[in-house]
């Protein structure tokens, strides 16, 4: 007050993790609003600082994040997210208006930059709150959808009747929002050069003065030219220097504020208010932000840039050093979709639906509803046995319900007898020497059509998996996004492998290749529905052998649809036979034909270990004859994160969370464990504790649930026999009662345990299900250990800001894939090659360079060149490999 500038307080804590760190956050604020109204009421008055376009300005303003009023924030789910954070902000909002004080809601990511604009516009609209104008919102000016959102919220003011405040910012996210972006796939939807960013911000700044009657400007920047260029189109204009507000971080740029306030423009210093710790990272972003090679601050007071330059027009160098970007892409997955079959050339990740993008909802919902009114249409699918072509289903059959509504028949599944497997097998064998003679180049490019089918049909088969295995909107649309990425990726891989290495003597040629091994046998969990059955059959595919696709029975539907993708796509009948069944029933008669060279297995330990004993056994009996099959078998794991004791809590805890309650816990990938050192243990249990129990459980279909249902009745059984039996010799901190959803499907609640011991059921056995073990370690040392000490070796990840912890954990953790600072599931194919050892797998990692090989035999091929003492020469340039 006394150097005349107002301010705006920002509440800075930790991350909001549970619904009781949420009510935490609307009481804090509930209690500035009360503490402070009274003491600002007091005040002198200072018409530089309390006179605006309206008259009197509020005294206390605060600023506030909607991320921190509902701990489930997520535009996946904007109905949800929306009544969760009106629940908490309405009250805020009435006691603002009773103490006569102001909300300005912050912008965060461009993420949730359209639910929070929703959320303002829908909240402000409401009868109590019509006329309030003491309320505001951010806008960004690095977005670029900027310039469709500032005439978007003009338009809406304007029919609402009142004004609100629009604080014009740059934006403090860049380096998230781009690297994010590319990371993702998705558009980069920041201004990419900084003089555009400016460029935006200063056609932002005059757009709002032309609509301050409607949209109250507050231009919040350090950069002078912004500042001075919004000063002059305000007196250009001919406003009132009470039309426009000047807002500065606190801390930052003094003498900028003292230049401000003595032109005599009303300032505003945006205050971080909070305990020191969980404001470090705020501290730590504006600092980067403000110390950056092209920060004016920076400019104006380290490099001593001349003024003439600083406050010159934003423009491109000239010439640009950078070249121009590429029109942005479409935004709207849909539009994404149906835009082609991708690159030819490189590999790149299929990109998940932005769920964000109402498009990208809207697809998916649609999907869902055309699902169930097929069903209702149409009936139950019979999910027949095909073998060359021809399909049977003159079987008896199984039903699949839905396991979120177990009164929804999905499909019926045929559950053919042990002949139908040899019938399979032998259709396989004689379908084998057509497909091995056609060109690695024509494999691969059907790999790749059967990719841009599965793109067109993205949503229909996320849609199938939600209501055949129970995945979530975003694990289902993941899960056919990494298909797409097996076929793209093996396609690419196969023709690299295609080249024949030589390497010539003089009189002599040695060239080594790659033969097909012959019939391959994939039999498919329904974890991973799609993905993995993909993965695994178009490996053997593409490298020439001939497939008997066996999928699991939960999972048959959503089998067939990818097994008519690839005849579509130009797979030969005879080369690839489809037998869906009981495992028990045709595994053991797949697994054991002389005619089988390659079993591709994904599954259970047990199962595992009994395919790779039952073909060793076959093979000794026949005596010879055949070739001894390759086993690749990916089995499970009982997966440690290590928590720190400098770990940063909040993204430990997040972390943790998603990796052990995605899709219910039944990935092999899944975090069963979480190994915390001694000094955070009891921090990291009291904020993990409310984070569990904040999830939302509900049916798949839901775009708001978090977590689902398990797959079938024996999934259900085997893991609340887990639960039960560890109660007896853990303590049971969390245990999410599922309600009446436990009487409609296949629910169990997400359960913690502490006090677990490392060798005992809870600390050794996989689950399968939402079941998290919490592990004291008195030291680093002694957690690696506890990480290590289980027959698996498949994921493992450690939180900390340790140099020499994470290198030692580099060197000593036992796992195939290890993250850091990262959950430990969600691996990406050619990014993160997925697969363990020891009890975790038999094999190279799926989606690396050398997982094709497994399906391959190598074969050198000597010649001698020499002729009566001459050896001819081979022309240069001859394509071969050399070595």
């Amino acid at each position: 007050r006394k150097a005349h500038r107002g301010f705006t307080l920002d509440l800075l804590g930790e991350a909001v993790t549970s619904e009781e760190d949420a009510d935490a956050y609307a009481a804090a604020y509930e209690r500035l609003l009360v503490e402070l109204s009274p003491v600002a009421a007091r005040w002198a008055a200072d018409p530089r600082v309390d006179q605006g376009p309206d008259g009197a300005m509020p005294r206390v303003n605060i600023s506030l994040k909607l991320s921190a009023l509902d701990s489930q924030f997520d535009a996946i789910d904007p109905g949800g997210t929306s009544e969760r954070v009106l629940g908490r902000l309405r009250p805020l909002m009435r006691l603002a208006c009773r103490l006569g004080a102001q909300i300005h809601v912050d912008m965060e990511s461009h993420a949730t930059k359209d639910l929070t604009l929703a959320i303002f516009r829908a909240v402000a609209l409401e009868e109590e709150f019509r006329d309030w104008r003491d309320f505001g919102i951010v806008i960004q000016a690095y977005l670029r959808d900027t310039v469709r959102d500032l005439p978007e919220l003009a338009a809406w003011a304007r029919a609402r009747g009142a004004p609100v405040w629009v604080r014009l910012v740059k934006g403090a996210y860049w380096d998230y929002e781009s690297i994010h972006a590319r990371a993702a796939g998705w558009p980069v939807p920041v201004w990419e050069r900084k003089w555009q960013t400016d460029a935006c911000y200063e056609a932002a700044t005059t757009y709002l003065l032309e609509q301050a009657d409607v949209l109250r400007p507050a231009l919040g920047s350090h950069n002078l030219r912004s500042l001075c260029h919004g000063m002059a189109v305000a007196e250009h204009l001919g406003l009132t220097q009470s039309a426009l507000e000047m807002q500065m971080l606190y801390g930052m740029g003094d003498p900028e504020k003292r230049a401000v306030t003595d032109a005599g423009w009303r300032l505003r210093v945006y205050m971080p208010y909070g305990q020191l710790v969980p404001g470090m990272a705020y501290l730590v972003r504006r600092l980067l932000e403000n110390s950056s090679n092209d920060s004016f601050l920076r400019a104006g007071f380290v490099q001593h840039v001349p003024a003439e330059v600083l406050l010159q027009p934003p423009r491109p160098p000239a010439p640009d050093p950078v070249p121009s970007a590429p029109p942005l892409p479409s935004r709207d997955p849909v539009a994404a979709v149906e835009a082609g079959e991708g690159s030819a050339e490189v590999f790149h990740n299929e990109p998940l639906t932005d769920f964000a993008h109402p498009g990208g909802r809207r697809a998916m919902a649609d999907a869902l509803a055309r699902f169930v009114a097929g069903l209702e249409r149409d009936g139950v699918t019979l999910v027949p046995v095909v073998v060359d072509g021809q399909r049977s289903t003159a079987f008896p059959s199984i039903d699949r319900f839905d396991p979120s509504d177990t009164t929804r028949l999905v499909a019926r599944v045929a559950m053919p007898p042990v002949a139908e497997a040899t019938r399979a097998v032998e259709a396989a064998a004689l379908g084998l020497p057509a497909w091995r003679a056609a060109p690695v180049a024509a494999r691969a490019l059907i790999l790749q059509r059967a990719a841009g089918i599965l793109r067109r049909r993205r949503f229909d088969l996320a849609a199938l998996e939600v209501y055949e295995v129970g995945k979530t909107w975003r694990e289902a649309d993941a899960d056919v996004a990494e298909a797409i990425d097996f076929c793209e990726y093996y396609a690419r891989e196969a023709v690299r492998l295609d080249r024949p290495r030589a390497v010539d003597l003089p009189g002599e040629e040695n060239v080594t290749g790659l033969l097909p091994r012959g019939v391959c046998v994939v039999i498919a969990p329904w974890n991973f529905p799609l993905a993995i059955l993909a993965g695994m059959t178009t490996a053997a595919l593409v490298t020439g052998n001939a497939v008997v696709m066996k999928p699991a029975e939960q999972s048959s539907l959503t089998g067939l649809r990818l097994h008519e993708v690839l005849l579509e796509a130009g797979v030969p009948p005879g080369a690839l036979q489809f037998l869906p069944g009981r495992g028990e029933d045709v595994g053991p008669a797949l697994v054991t034909h002389p005619a089988t060279s390659v079993v591709a297995f994904t599954g259970s330990r047990r199962v595992g270990l009994g395919i790779n004993r039952a073909a060793a056994v076959a093979v000794a009996e026949r005596g010879g004859g055949g070739m001894i099959p390759r086993i690749i078998a990916e089995l499970g794991g009982k997966n440690a994160i290590i928590v720190d004791d400098d770990a940063d809590l909040d993204e430990a805890v997040v972390a943790v969370v998603q990796s052990a309650f995605g899709f219910q816990g039944q990935k092999c990938s899944a975090c069963s464990r979480v190994v915390v050192l001694d000094h955070v243990h009891d921090a990291f249990v009291a904020k993990l504790a409310p984070a569990v129990r904040s999830l939302a459980v509900g049916p798949a279909a839901d775009p708001g649930t978090r977590v689902g249902p398990l797959v079938d009745e024996e999934s259900r059984d085997r893991v609340r026999k887990a639960i039960d039996e560890g109660r007896a010799v853990a303590r049971e901190l969390v245990s999410v009662d599922v309600g009446e959803l436990g009487t409609c499907g296949w629910f169990v609640g997400p359960t913690v345990f502490t006090a677990v011991d490392p060798a005992g059921a809870l600390g050794q056995e996989e689950f399968f299900g939402p079941v998290l073990a919490v592990i004291r370690a008195r030291d680093f040392r002694t957690a690696i250990e506890i990480a290590n000490g289980t027959d698996y070796a498949l994921t493992a990840g450690v939180f900390s800001r340790s140099p020499a912890n994470l290198e030692r954990a580099r060197r000593d953790l036992e796992a195939g894939n290890v993250y850091f600072n990262r959950g430990i599931t969600g691996a990406l194919v050619a990014r993160q090659p997925f697969g363990g050892y020891r009890m975790s797998g038999i094999g190279s990692k799926a989606g690396g360079p050398d997982y094709l090989l497994q399906f391959t035999v190598p074969r050198t091929v000597t010649e001698n060149t020499l002729r009566r003492g001459f050896a001819p020469t081979r022309p240069s340039g001859d394509g071969r490999r050399h070595g």
